[in-house]
């Protein structure tokens, strides 16, 4: 399949620099976004088409649109960090390109090559180079994301859909120093069960979450761990991170049970601490097993991870029936060595053993 050229249709009147670095001097994330955006069309019987990278704007949507009765959109997140050497490269993109693939897969939308999603997030990247932080742990936060365009009501696949990349500053994900999270067991509430969505990146997914996410706000804790769907005692995510167990040099990270997403961030975290001389281990661990092994001090740490956050240690457990501290709640020596690994390679402060950074300008 051809991969479409982006036609270059940049703003005259981008966001003035000193308005730009106001934002970037507390960029949070989420809430500004930069001053470009691509968008590629895909219609059946035509492929991929119209590839044009423009102003950031708003998009205008048909009440029938079929995205908004029937949630056919699926997305990924991914950072582009400054390079110690100056450049700016993007972490693993290829591989959130081959699980955009996947999420359209499963949701029966069509698959945008490999190439044609790198060439969008270059494109944006390059046009708004002047966006990416250059402090710290900073960095450029890329949605690519992709919804149905076909109007009308009637439950199949739509026949068009718009894919598009946008682009948002995030800064530190711990501003202050990192400090662990409160989880809180959902035991009424699931994400997903095998043979549904789970491995999917789809929107629908985080809308079933945001119950469970109020009820842990609402019981004093920062995010919600995910259990089985069956027997609802097996441990799966933190929110929307992955999660490790550590007893000593070992690692165990719940197994893909075709329920959780196959993060990027688990993957490269296997990796590091493998390299670090760690072993790492898939399986099960219910709920139980989590609570006695941090009580009798079996299970030293436990943290999760994603894009947003890198790595997060958890602190403190709660649920309706009981409550205990991982350790002795603070931040535990094997997970800030991985986290500082981590970043390292991502900001080239280390080197990229396993190629893992791409180039982008």
């Amino acid at each position: 399949m051809t991969t479409p050229t982006i036609e270059l249709k940049p703003s005259s009147h981008p966001l003035a620099a000193a308005e730009r670095a106001g934002i970037l001097a507390n960029p949070g994330f989420g809430r500004h976004f930069t001053d470009h955006m691509v968008s590629i069309r895909w219609t059946e019987g035509h492929g991929w088409h119209d590839a044009q990278l423009v102003p950031y704007a708003p998009l205008s949507i048909d009440p029938a649109n079929m995205t908004l009765h029937y949630a056919q959109t699926i997305f990924e997140g991914l950072k582009i960090y400054h390079q110690a050497d100056g450049t700016v490269a993007a972490f693993r993109p290829e591989q959130n390109a081959r699980r955009f693939q996947r999420s359209a897969r499963r949701m029966a939308m069509p698959e945008l090559p490999e190439e044609t999603f790198l060439a969008a997030v270059d494109a944006l990247v390059k046009q708004d180079i002047a966006w990416v932080p250059t402090t710290g742990e900073e960095s450029l936060y890329i949605r690519p994301f992709m919804f149905a365009t076909e109007v009308g009501v009637g439950v199949r696949p739509a026949n068009s859909f718009l894919f598009m990349v946008i682009a948002s500053p995030a800064g530190a994900y711990f501003s202050g120093g990192v400090k662990p999270v409160s989880v809180w067991l959902s035991e009424e509430y699931v994400r997903a069960a095998p043979g549904g969505t789970g491995e999917a990146k789809a929107g629908g997914n985080y809308a079933a979450s945001l119950v469970a996410q109020a009820q842990a706000t609402a019981h004093g804790c920062d995010q919600v761990v995910w259990l089985d769907a069956i027997e609802r005692r097996w441990v799966e995510e933190m929110g929307t991170n992955n999660l490790f167990f550590v007893s000593g040099d070992k690692l165990m990270t719940p197994e893909l049970s075709g329920s959780l997403l196959a993060g990027i961030t688990r993957d490269s975290v296997r990796q590091i601490a493998t390299d670090l001389g760690y072993e790492v281990t898939e399986g099960r661990i219910s709920v139980d097993q989590w609570r006695a092994g941090n009580e009798d001090g079996t299970i030293t740490e436990v943290f999760a991870c994603g894009t947003a956050a890198v790595i997060t240690p958890v602190g403190s457990v709660k649920s309706n029936r009981v409550n205990w501290t991982v350790g002795d709640g603070t931040p535990g020596e094997v997970t800030m060595k991985l986290r500082a690994a981590l970043l390292d390679i991502q900001t080239g402060h280390a080197p990229d053993a396993h190629g893992w950074m791409r180039p982008v300008a």
